[in-house]
């Protein structure tokens, strides 16, 4: 079974690993918007949303690849997105 969850702005992997924290990986391409300041905005918040629920994802290695850009307006939506696919995920690979 592979281990990953998507929704509209997203897509997460994950992999167990034998650490006691989580470690996160970002793939945010130019696919997404073509202007960086876009993309890094979108980095900020992928790093933001995964420090708050760390203590939840300890043990998994994960990568989040962004498949739609967002803006401002959006950010407190997309963040519950992002904080619903950590959850369902970790559901889906047990440490």
């Amino acid at each position: 079974m592979r281990n990953a969850v998507s929704n509209v702005h997203f897509q997460v992997l994950a992999r167990p690993n034998a650490l006691p924290r989580a470690r996160l990986g970002l793939v945010v391409g130019k696919r997404t918007d073509n202007r960086a300041v876009v993309r890094n905005y979108i980095k900020r918040t992928i790093r933001e949303t995964f420090r708050l629920n760390a203590q939840s994802l300890a043990g998994l290695d994960l990568v989040v690849r962004s498949r739609q850009a967002f803006g401002r307006k959006e950010r407190v939506a997309v963040r519950e997105e992002l904080q619903d696919l950590f959850a369902r995920i970790r559901r889906r690979c047990p440490v």
